[in-house]
């Protein structure tokens, strides 16, 4: 499911991050953290009164000199308006009206999109002739709020909805039956050399400078039958690396490419082995639900012997150990090594992802997982499974009604996985736990 896209817009210092930070730090944020993996908060998914929306925030932009704000926003409502379907055009309410915001309102008045004002740090008891000279923009009735105190945020996200519904983008399956493939990594792991080659064209532009493809690009393709569509992303750079503007906005379209996708093939350049980098950009599939696939390219130019790749497996499973379920292929781009190798792959863990498993050969599996190692006890009292059952796909969700959750460790948790993936396979995708007791209410 593509999720409908908010991005949140506005000269720097006038709130975005604040409020971003607000938003997903409440219920209605959907956050999971996992041990070892950190998640840059520009990207994230919430739900507001049954509807599900993805969040972007556009901030971060520190320009050098106040010449250069206006270029640096036309820049940032650029990218607002070529992905997203709502957007929060953020002003001042204490600085006032100024000249970059009546520019960029007028880039946003003929996108044709949801454009939603919002005027931040108006405060309780702040008069609300604050607000009155923004309605010179063009773009209906601003809404006055606080993020750093959360006031009005309600409203907003009550707007926000509605803007989706107008805009016919809620809860929309986009090309379902269409196995969407984002090829992620560091610049210059030859993304867009793996695209081509699939292609069997010079689709995407090819370079040994770092960056050059600045944004995701979109390319359908037949294998064996079955339809994809490939995503060549923008390599995402070490935050220190990156220095210009619109890097920053690449890291954006790229996060939103790996949200959208379903499979990932995580590209390693052989040489560099598993960097920093690689183990971040892998944290981000991960905690998207995604089926990964490590993609080790240029192994031509490795010197080896009969223990050469065996070793490098061994470091991609002590380097990126959260996603152990991830398989490897060793690739030439360059020669075509392997290549066809990759797309088999993606058809089995796209497979995987959207597998189901029966309830009754699940709890029959984990009764047989409890005997052969019987459930954490503390205090005299002992874990108890009462019954277990898939709730969702892509990724597989698995629902867990026990007696107390805090006696689910962590230790038995990755256990009882590891028994559903002895037994029933799912290669290639993370799935997830729920833990349910008694006392919780049916959601």
């Amino acid at each position: 499911m593509s999720l409908p896209i908010v991005a949140v817009v506005g000269r720097p210092n006038v709130g975005k991050s604040t409020f971003f930070n607000k938003i997903i730090g409440t219920r209605i944020s959907i956050v999971e953290d996992t041990p070892g993996v950190t998640r840059d908060r520009i990207y994230a998914e919430g739900e507001w009164i049954g509807q599900r929306f993805a969040l972007v925030d556009t901030g971060g932009i520190e320009p050098s000199s106040t010449d250069v704000i206006l270029s640096q926003m036309r820049e940032q409502a650029q990218i607002a308006m070529d992905m997203a379907d709502v957007i929060l055009f953020m002003v001042d309410g204490k600085e006032g009206l100024t000249t970059a915001d009546d520019e960029v309102a007028m880039m946003l008045r003929r996108t044709g999109k949801e454009v939603i004002l919002i005027v931040n740090k108006i405060d309780r008891g702040t008069p609300d002739d604050g607000i009155y000279d923004f309605y010179e923009l063009g773009l209906g009735e601003p809404i006055a709020i606080s993020a750093a105190n959360m006031t009005n945020l309600g409203d907003v996200l009550d707007r926000v909805v509605n803007a989706i519904n107008d805009a016919g983008v809620a809860d929309v399956d986009d090309d379902e039956d269409i196995t969407k493939v984002a090829i992620i990594g560091k610049p210059n792991v030859g993304k867009s050399s793996l695209v081509n080659a699939f292609l069997g064209e010079n689709r995407v532009i090819v370079s040994d400078i770092a960056g050059t493809t600045r944004d995701s690009i979109d390319s359908p393709f037949e294998y064996d039958g079955e339809q994809y569509i490939l995503i060549d992303t923008a390599g995402i750079r070490r935050r220190s690396r990156v220095n210009e503007d619109i890097e920053k906005y690449s890291v954006i379209r790229a996060i939103a490419a790996i949200e959208r996708s379903d499979v990932c093939l995580l590209m390693i350049d052989a040489q560099d082995g598993i960097t920093e980098q690689d183990k971040k950009i892998a944290g981000l599939a991960h905690e998207s639900g995604k089926a990964i696939i490590v993609v080790v390219n240029k192994w031509d130019l490795i010197e080896k012997d009969n223990h050469t790749m065996d070793k490098f497996k061994r470091d991609i499973h002590q380097e990126l150990p959260f996603m152990s379920y991830a398989p490897e292929v060793f690739v030439s781009v360059k020669s075509g090594q392997r290549l066809l190798n990759i797309m088999d792959m993606v058809y089995t863990v796209a497979q995987n992802r959207a597998m189901r498993v029966r309830t009754g050969q699940l709890n029959s599996l984990i009764q047989d997982a409890m005997m052969m190692q019987p459930p954490p006890s503390d205090k005299g009292k002992r874990l108890k499974i009462y019954y277990v059952s898939q709730i969702g796909i892509k990724p597989p969700l698995f629902s867990f009604q026990i007696n107390i959750r805090d006696l689910m460790h962590f230790s038995y948790a990755r256990y009882l996985e590891n028994k559903i993936r002895d037994t029933f396979g799912f290669a290639g995708t993370s799935i997830k736990f729920v833990f349910r007791t008694k006392a919780d209410k049916d959601v």
